[in-house]
């Protein structure tokens, strides 16, 4: 009996860990960090993306890309879940999702549109902000049907920019792909262990990421 309790318990502990590993992932790695980690890597990793550029100007260029694709997006979340509006801000039917997703494609639009226009950035980079626009208008779409994944989402657009970057680069692309690539396998891993979407929903996010960057690849 003792020996079965311990067992016991030590399941409930890894079980635990598990949850408590798949929280710290979703976080760290939620869809609405991905666009400002990406313009972090052409910014301060890529050798050319923003040679020459200034460090002030660059933290002034990430601070300007997370507030659009991040802070903003996340305040409307907020202030959903302070109206009523919500009842959490994880957001867990397709109905609470409707107005952050409008909300978050106005605000990815106005980016990618600045960003465009400004004539000084990378195509890199506007290509991504392009493929999150995308993204979310997919996502608008795919909700009235499926609880699709935003995380897988945005794994799809990680990962899909790196291997597009392999391909074309001249320039070793290798590592950060392998990188991509398990953080998207952790990042799906995590969001099945909290038991916030099915493999349906991940895949058809991730689905839509990828395809999502192609269209920015072909548009931009």
């Amino acid at each position: 009996m003792n020996q079965a309790n311990m067992d016991l318990g030590s399941g409930s502990r890894q079980g635990w860990l598990a949850r408590a590993f798949a929280h710290v992932v979703s976080i760290v790695f939620h869809p609405l960090f991905i666009p400002s980690y990406i313009a972090a890597f052409l910014l301060f990793l890529h050798p050319f993306a923003f040679a020459g550029d200034s460090d002030l100007y660059k933290k002034i260029k990430l601070a300007s890309v997370f507030v659009s694709t991040a802070f903003f997006p996340a305040f409307t979340v907020f202030l959903l879940k302070q109206l009523g509006f919500a009842t959490s801000i994880r957001l867990k039917t397709q109905k609470e999702r409707i107005i952050p997703i409008i909300a978050s494609m106005v605000f990815y639009f106005w980016i990618f549109y600045v960003a465009k226009n400004q004539g000084d950035n990378p195509t890199e980079l506007v290509q991504v902000l392009c493929a999150v626009f995308v993204s979310s208008i997919i996502a608008l779409t795919a909700n009235n049907f499926i609880k699709i994944s935003l995380h897988g989402i945005a794994m799809g657009v990680l990962s899909g920019f790196f291997l597009y970057q392999a391909w074309i680069s001249f320039i070793p692309m290798g590592l950060p792909l392998m990188v991509a690539i398990l953080i998207s396998g952790m990042v799906g891993t995590a969001r099945l262990i909290l038991g916030e979407h099915d493999y349906k929903e991940l895949i058809a996010g991730y689905l839509t990421g990828l395809v999502s960057l192609a269209i920015a690849l072909i548009v931009i």
